[in-house]
């Protein structure tokens, strides 16, 4: 029985959505990161950089415990467990990995910022909003011209789509319109479709959305001081 510890964000659906994807069985632990759950000692132990999602897999590679942060990991991690969602021959795998890092560098650290400038900054800056709102415009392009050659960005249904795919479901908090982008939409229509991946995104339960206005501890523990003093 694998542990997850997450929380309802893009990075924390990507870890329950593989879990049911391969149907690996797994106990999610709920990190509630609005009321600063992240820098419990307990689960700084896990993860030093306080974030979800973490596993912890009793039963590891070499039959010991295993402890894993960061999502890009984890996926390639439980792809290799499951023997799925990650192809074996060695073109085809590297495609698909280089869609996962994509997604790690540069779509969701993009989209998380069009995310923080647009909803969640103190003061409107329109230039910190215009710059973030036209790089996920951008972005998305890159998507819909893949998504134009092949189904799935590694060819097949792989963890890049898994990794991409949660980042892309807030398309309107980002300010875009996905049917500028018709390769894109068909893609995501697709994946949203499948019975997994809509029992991943029940993980944790609904309602525990940070997308609600925040008081005071709660932006400190996402966004203040409390990241600078956890260690």
């Amino acid at each position: 029985m694998i542990d997850l510890y997450t929380w309802s964000t893009p990075n924390g659906y990507k870890v329950s959505i593989m879990l049911e994807e391969t149907g690996l069985p797994y106990r999610m632990i709920p990190v509630d990161i609005g009321k600063g759950q992240q820098f419990d000692p307990a689960f700084l132990a896990l993860n030093p950089n306080n974030r979800i999602p973490v596993i912890v897999d009793p039963d590891g590679p070499d039959g010991r415990p295993l402890t894993l942060f960061e999502s890009g990991a984890i996926l390639i991690y439980l792809a290799e467990k499951s023997g799925r969602f990650l192809p074996d021959r060695p073109r085809d795998r590297y495609r698909v990995l280089q869609w996962l890092m994509f997604q790690m560098g540069g779509l969701g650290p993009m989209l998380g910022q069009a995310h923080h400038f647009r909803s969640y900054a103190p003061e409107t800056i329109p230039y910190a909003v215009d710059r973030y709102t036209n790089e996920t415009t951008r972005l998305y392009r890159v998507l819909d011209h893949r998504l134009g050659e092949a189904e799935y960005l590694g060819g097949d249904y792989s963890i890049a789509d898994i990794a991409s795919y949660p980042w892309i479901r807030p398309w309107r908090r980002q300010g875009q319109d996905l049917d500028a982008h018709p390769n894109l939409k068909r893609w995501f229509q697709a994946i949203d479709a499948r019975p997994a991946v809509q029992r991943g995104l029940q993980v944790p339960p609904p309602g525990t959305d940070l997308n609600r206005d925040m008081d005071a501890e709660t932006r400190a523990n996402l966004f203040g001081t409390r990241q600078f003093e956890a260690r």
